[in-house]
């Protein structure tokens, strides 16, 4: 895998796994990143105030600048069309999750499975993990996602609101992904559809199915 640095780049943090590098990249939400490994995409980086801040934020994920490759590439492209509102499918993304725990991974699986434009709950995955009393833990998992979007918690509800969001941006970013995929409405009583997902509300796919 090839890597474009500077020497006078800052060194990278020491991070478990292989060696990782990231790209920034302009999107209608603004400026991303994208961290990956010979594994698999490592990080999404959503929009901060400043390029800098992004930066230090791949740099703590371990990661140094570098060229993407072939399949960090191809999502650097997906997630441009998707925050443009495009319907993006990122279910076949390989990720590298060396860093994260077994729990949290089977969060993130079940999370990768609610799709574009519906949603889930925190008790509903916490349901379908077969651990109903698990959905504050959940929400911690979630806290920690280092890969928004491709793991998409911002799909994920409280109980009795949007519940939370750790980007910046907080909930104001959340509804606005949520918005972005033609999400209205996000009172967590709506009828389910699927394991933990329930139906949304989406004026996009009804336009283009008449």
């Amino acid at each position: 895998m090839g890597s474009l640095f500077s020497q006078s780049a800052k060194r990278p943090l020491q991070s478990k796994g292989p060696r990782a590098e990231y790209c920034l990249f302009g999107t209608a939400l603004g400026t991303c990143g994208l961290v990956w490994t010979a594994q698999g995409i490592r990080g999404v980086l959503l929009p901060e105030p400043t390029r800098a801040a992004l930066v230090a934020r791949a740099e703590a994920l371990g990661a140094r600048p570098g060229a993407a490759p072939g399949k960090a590439a191809r999502l650097v492209e997906q997630l441009t069309r998707y925050a443009a509102g495009e319907p993006i499918d990122f279910d076949t993304v390989e990720l590298d999750l060396t860093a994260v725990a077994p729990f949290a991974r089977d969060v993130y699986e079940c999370a990768r499975r609610i799709p574009w434009g519906m949603t889930s709950t925190y008790g509903g995955i916490a349901r379908e993990l077969g651990k109903p009393g698990a959905a504050r833990a959940i929400g911690q998992a979630l806290g920690k996602n280092p890969l928004p979007i491709v793991v998409p918690c911002h799909r994920v509800l409280g109980a009795s609101g949007l519940g939370g969001f750790s980007a910046t941006g907080g909930i104001c970013l959340k509804e606005k992904l949520l918005v972005l995929e033609g999400i209205r409405g996000f009172a967590p009583d709506a009828q389910a559809s699927g394991p933990g997902a329930r139906a949304a509300t989406s004026e996009r796919r009804r336009s283009s199915a008449s």
